[in-house]
């Protein structure tokens, strides 16, 4: 067993933080675009492929937790792990390329402030630069225990409790977000269920209406308010994508809430 590694922690230390689960054809290239930080905190939620190998050999530090309770619990797990003085949150599909690094290096040196990355996707075969998917401004790198991630199931956000500064880094954090069609349509319908089950916990009501409706909206927004056409058949190719995944969030929930409030169906039905 590979023993995690252990670095001199400068005045400026920096955790990164990621939760995975059966991301073995990524995870090395991502942890091999972290080998500048002081400290890699791994959190499993239960892989049965080589992942949890992986970090190990890459010197990092692995815990296993398969209580799943959402994606934003999981990060609040993970980030409880990290011992350094700021805290990096990457997932095992992004690349720190060296010129973000040279950025985050100087960020934490200017003071405590929550900054955002701009993430750059790769999928089908280009780079996507519009379709609402470019720029990408995501907050990451934050001081621990001064800003966290707050506990929704999906779409999980960094709570800035203190109102620290928010500012943004220079260069780019590849991310190489669908690997296929089947990629992309498999994540949706996870990240679907989720959502739908957190809404319906809160008593929000769906129905298809309101599905067909924002799927519409989803394409029109993608491809033409935010130029997805410009991105040429990749775009047009995940705007029709993005559109279903937007249909089947509201038809889960729709689906969810119907289940609630009906009783056990007649033999007849």
């Amino acid at each position: 067993m590979t023993v995690p590694r252990t670095t001199s922690k400068s005045e400026h230390s920096i955790s990164a933080v990621l939760i995975v689960k059966n991301e073995e054809r990524k995870l090395a290239a991502c942890l091999k675009s972290l080998d500048w930080v002081d400290e890699i905190i791994v959190l499993d939620g239960g892989s049965d492929d080589r992942s949890r190998e992986i970090a190990e050999a890459a010197g990092a530090r692995v815990e296993v937790r398969t209580d799943w309770e959402g994606f934003g619990a999981q990060r609040c797990r993970a980030e409880a792990l990290a011992t350094s003085d700021w805290i990096l949150a990457i997932d095992a599909d992004e690349r720190v390329t060296p010129e973000l690094q040279a950025s985050i290096r100087q960020a934490i040196t200017q003071g405590p402030a929550v900054y955002e990355v701009n993430r750059l996707c790769w999928c089908y075969g280009r780079y996507i630069r519009h379709s609402a998917m470019h720029p990408d401004w995501v907050p990451r790198l934050y001081p621990r225990g001064q800003a966290n991630y707050d506990s929704t199931r999906v779409h999980e956000r960094l709570r800035n409790p203190n109102n620290l500064p928010q500012r943004r880094l220079d260069g780019v954090m590849l991310h190489y977000v669908y690997d296929n069609v089947r990629h992309q349509m498999q994540k949706a319908a996870h990240y679907a269920e989720e959502w739908a089950r957190e809404r319906a916990d809160r008593g929000q009501r769906g129905s298809l209406g309101s599905a067909v409706t924002h799927s519409l909206f989803c394409f029109l927004r993608m491809y033409l308010l935010r130029r997805g056409f410009l991105d040429g058949r990749a775009g047009f190719l995940l705007a029709m994508l993005m559109s279903h995944a937007t249909f089947a969030k509201y038809a889960e929930l729709w689906v969810l809430t119907r289940q609630a409030g009906s009783e056990e169906p007649s033999r007849h039905e």
